[in-house]
């Protein structure tokens, strides 16, 4: 199945990272940290013939869903099948992390990310996860009541956590859940009437922090930022985009921290955000923020 997933703050990211110094004709190497459908390595390898790309992703069927983008460039591409928290590449350019969940995973992975498809509630990036791999099923059915309110308020800032947390638990004493509408469900019935009818699907927080739990994406996020930091070349740059306000939170500190030490200069102060043009095409894109570092 070919990449539906529609790149967020594309230019604004590829600028920060190859600025107008990088654009000539030096040999340059960029780490797509997270290349999902695709679409930054894809538009770089366009627009600069003098870089090569690797790209990374834990999902073995990312390369192969948007490998049609690539007609011509296949040979500027290596593509490798880890999580990026096991980068272990050195003398690098550029790195990109984008930290969204990639269209394609919602939308077709199956793995029930989705509170909007009905799918086995499994969560995990890998595409084949291993039998003692954690699952989003794992969790709902075992986990007690206090770590899933707790991991339901810290992940997902759930303001009705507990609440949430006691109508999985009560649920699952009657049989086991194993759907996404399932969950949604029981989700929906724990809730206030009026939390139903608000602007934001009242399983929206606790699907994002099952997610996170499941693969341990904040702990990943802070020692990928750590080794990617490494990989860099003195004057290469790193672009992130975090889309909810923990991740936020982790790579504005990982940056300014980095900055006080004197090993990098923030290219940023603020996050740059979707202008109001994708916004119209790409609703996703409203929780965006990009943040561009510079090693030195």
């Amino acid at each position: 199945m070919e990449s539906v997933h529609r790149t967020v703050l594309l230019n604004e990211t590829i600028e920060g990272l190859l600025a107008p110094k990088k654009a000539g004709n030096e040999n340059l190497l960029v780490l797509d940290c997270t290349f999902g459908g695709g679409g930054h390595s894809a538009e770089i390898l366009r627009k600069y013939p003098n870089v090569k790309i690797i790209a990374i992703d834990q999902d073995k069927s990312a390369w192969e869903k948007a490998k049609s983008k690539f007609k011509g460039l296949e040979n500027r591409v290596t593509f490798l099948n880890k999580n990026f928290k096991d980068i272990d590449e050195k003398e690098v350019d550029g790195i990109i992390f984008d930290l969204g969940l990639s269209s394609d995973q919602l939308e077709n992975s199956g793995r029930g990310f989705s509170f909007m498809k009905d799918e086995p509630l499994l969560m995990t990036m890998k595409e084949n996860p291993r039998p003692e791999d954690v699952t989003a099923y794992d969790i709902v059915n075992t986990w007690s009541e206090e770590n899933l309110a707790d991991i339901i308020y810290g992940y997902g800032e759930e303001r009705f956590s507990r609440r949430i947390a006691k109508g999985i638990v009560d649920a699952r004493q009657k049989s086991e859940i194993k759907t996404t509408f399932e969950l949604v469900k029981i989700i929906g019935e724990s809730v206030p009437a009026v939390y139903r009818r608000g602007r934001l699907h009242p399983a929206t927080r606790t699907f994002q922090a099952l997610r996170i739990a499941v693969n341990d994406e904040l702990g990943v996020l802070q020692t990928g930022l750590e080794k990617g930091f490494e990989a860099l070349k003195t004057g290469g740059r790193m672009s992130t985009i975090s889309f909810h306000s923990l991740e936020d939170r982790i790579v504005k500190r990982f940056y300014q921290n980095k900055n006080k030490e004197g090993k990098a200069k923030l290219i940023n102060k603020k996050p740059i955000l979707a202008g109001d043009e994708e916004l119209r095409t790409n609703p996703r894109a409203r929780s965006a923020k990009l943040r561009v570092l510079e090693k030195i």
